[in-house]
């Protein structure tokens, strides 16, 4: 099979990049896949692709680009010339643009390759029924939500022309099918990006270092973090490094940089700004304990499955899909309220100050992580086109027979 993936990609900056690249370092190791075809954003780096592991030919083509008008024509350009048998959307619904129309019109790309005969699946990683808008930095007025509300009803009814949509929790597959009659949507879990042999669960005490990863601005905020750090160490005489790991959500530019330096008199206070890909592990290793700084949530969370794997405790918000993840998937934590710096310094102080309990936590993780790696993600993917490509063999064989009769 020679499947092309539309996707953001490292060194990508836009969202879901990362997903991307562990899910293509799966897919090329498997045997029925000739050849990957990346039709991703342009960036200024080379793209990387340069595994460790043997695997099949990668072809990268970059067609798109984030916010213009011109993506559908120029991937759709990119899908004629490369000839893929199936394509693969690594989607969620500000993947080409924050602007509505741009947007829109990347989302389509999904009904093209159905009205091409390709087979496609969407992996849509939100969907916009469960998204705050105003936490998520669409709008807070009232009257443009609705609107949103409505646009988003619209391109899911685009993204549902897909042959298969696959999202990674199973209420989302509930809305779909309750709310838009949908038959072609299933349930494909998160996975786990990588999956180390079990961690030993010692860290450096040092500094002791409490870590947030991801992109920042909209509902994930850290200045509650700071400051309930700043408590934690008040009351407990603990050296404690923040690290903020990560960059501005591409809908609040300069976020970071305003609170570096509205924070500026409390040490130890890190900003490590784009991870590599390579810095990874490093990062998620050093760390005691990482934090969800979250008001809302859009998504299942790659983030806390990495943490899982790497074997750590973490801290959440109780609430939406964080939560749902924590009852349905295994993982374990400290619930803290959203909006309460004095309910987030408790959940942080009761781990670091337990050194059992935080190894507690840490296994728990380790194991809920190890259930889902992305080798058997990548093996659900596979046999889901399997299973598009012999419907639509057995649907010409009927259009045929009825022909000759």
């Amino acid at each position: 099979m020679k499947l092309a993936i539309v996707t953001a990609y490292p060194p990508s900056k836009v969202t879901l990049n990362e997903y991307a690249y562990h899910l293509v370092r799966q897919f090329r190791q498997k045997e029925n896949i000739t050849e990957i075809v990346l039709l991703t954003d342009k960036t200024e780096g080379e793209k990387d692709i340069a595994f460790t592991e043997d695997g099949c030919k990668i072809t990268i083509k970059e067609c798109w680009e984030f916010n213009s008008y011109t993506n559908i024509i120029n991937v759709t350009k990119a899908i004629n010339a490369t000839a893929p048998d199936a394509v693969l959307f690594n989607l969620q619904f500000m993947k080409f643009g924050d602007k509505k129309i741009a947007a829109a019109l990347g989302l389509m790309l999904p009904m093209v390759c159905k009205l091409k005969k390709i087979p496609n699946i969407v992996l849509l990683h939100n969907i916009l029924e469960k998204v705050d808008l105003g936490s998520a930095g669409f709008t807070n007025n009232k009257f443009m939500q609705k609107v949103y509300g409505l646009i988003g009803t619209t391109l899911t009814r685009l993204i549902l022309q897909a042959d298969t949509v696959a999202v990674t929790m199973q209420k989302y597959v509930d809305i779909l099918e309750s709310k838009y009659n949908a038959k072609n949507v299933k349930f494909i879990p998160h996975g786990t990006f990588e999956i180390p042999d079990e961690p030993q669960y010692d860290i450096p005490k040092s500094p002791m270092q409490i870590m947030t990863f991801g992109k920042f601005g909209t509902y994930k905020k850290v200045e509650g973090m700071i400051e309930a750090v700043e408590k934690v160490r008040k009351s407990t005489g603990l050296d404690l490094e923040v690290v903020i790991a990560g960059t501005d959500n591409p809908n609040v530019p300069g976020y970071l940089a305003k609170v570096q330096e509205n924070y500026k008199h409390v040490p130890q206070v890190r900003f490590t700004g784009y991870v590599e890909e390579s810095e990874v592990p490093t990062i998620f290793n050093e760390s005691a304990v990482v934090v969800f700084p979250y008001t809302s949530t859009t998504g299942s969370s790659g983030v806390l499955h990495q943490a899982g794997s790497f074997g750590k405790a973490v801290v959440m918000p109780d609430l939406g899909d964080l939560a749902l993840l924590v009852t349905h998937e295994g993982y374990k934590g400290e619930f803290f309220e959203p909006t309460s710096v004095d309910s987030l310094a408790i959940a942080i102080e009761r781990i670091v100050t337990n050194d059992d309990y935080r190894i507690e936590l840490s296994k728990a993780n380790y194991e809920a992580a190890t259930a889902y790696p992305m080798s058997k993600i990548a093996d659900i993917y596979l046999d889901t086109f399997q299973a598009i490509m012999m419907d639509s063999d057995a649907a010409e064989m009927k259009v045929a027979k009825e022909a000759i009769a």
